[in-house]
């Protein structure tokens, strides 16, 4: 496994691997890898002869209060786990070499992030399109791939990778959850034995929304209202936002068609967790 920190080495050795034939995948991450990172790799090893995991604490997605300094940066048990998971590379550059002085270029992706999560963390998706461009133009990969739980997340990269005329696949992967249901997140090592049996609660609101509508219900305000309803009885959950929406415009609405995303953010204590689930009406 190679450990690169450097975009000069990338584009020294990316094409190597690729006049051999090899395609290659490409795994973002802020480190603190945990087992939804480790599928991301093994569905990316299963498709791609070359894996590359790029780990980067990306200051320009975290807005001012956000825990940026305090973002877990284990490196050596991430270094560890990418070499168990048998990654190929590890791309862990410095903010000096993805924003270099005189750095002042940005991506804004108009039309889904000024709702949900943008709503809460205005800035937050202009760095996290702008960083997540930068790193396909320094690794080239074939495909890159990202989990559903940052479900928003993945709706704007894919839309910038369609407006931009990026030439790669982007790979959606389920939500990998904890036992009970949580969503795994590297924020979770946050949350205290309370806090952590606390957001139980998130899969189970979102549980009540799937069943709801498989069961016919197809009032959308009616499912949320639910949703709000369960887990308020959460004495330690503050609700930052719950929303049945639209699941490609991300546009709340009225009465469910089909299929729609069922979203949340919520606090226990000092940490914010987000969840969501595709909800679909039963026939």
């Amino acid at each position: 496994m190679q450990i690169v920190e450097t975009i000069e080495d990338l584009r020294m050795l990316i094409p190597q691997i690729k006049r051999h034939g090899k395609t290659v995948g490409l795994i973002p991450t802020m480190g603190a890898l945990h087992e939804g990172h480790l599928t991301l790799v093994r569905e990316a090893k299963k498709r791609n002869g070359l894996v590359v995991v790029s780990i980067f604490v990306n200051p320009t997605q975290f807005g001012p209060g956000e825990d940026f300094t305090r973002y877990p940066r284990p490196i050596e048990d991430d270094i560890e786990k990418c070499r168990a998971a048998e990654v190929d590379m590890i791309f862990a550059p410095t903010p000096e070499v993805m924003y270099p002085q005189g750095f002042g270029t940005f991506v804004d992706v108009e039309g889904l992030t000024d709702k949900l999560e943008g709503e809460f963390r205005p800035g937050h998706f202009r760095g996290v399109a702008t960083i997540v461009l930068k790193l396909f133009a320094a690794v080239e990969p074939n495909q890159a791939y990202f989990g559903m739980k940052d479900y928003q997340q993945l709706k704007v990269i894919e839309k910038m990778v369609r407006d931009m005329n990026v030439k790669l696949e982007i790979v959606p992967v389920p939500t990998v959850r904890e036992d009970g249901g949580l969503a795994m997140s590297s924020r979770n090592a946050y949350l205290s034995p309370e806090e952590r049996e606390a957001a139980l609660v998130l899969y189970k609101a979102l549980s009540d929304a799937r069943d709801q509508a498989w069961s016919g219900e197809t009032d959308a305000e009616a499912i949320r209202q639910a949703m709000i309803d369960r887990i308020e009885a959460e004495h330690l959950a503050v609700i930052d936002y719950v929303a049945v929406v639209h699941p490609e415009t991300l546009e709340p609405i009225e009465t469910i068609e089909g299929g729609a995303l069922a979203a949340l953010a919520v606090k226990f204590g000092k940490t914010r967790l987000i969840d969501n689930m595709l909800i679909y009406i039963g026939t």
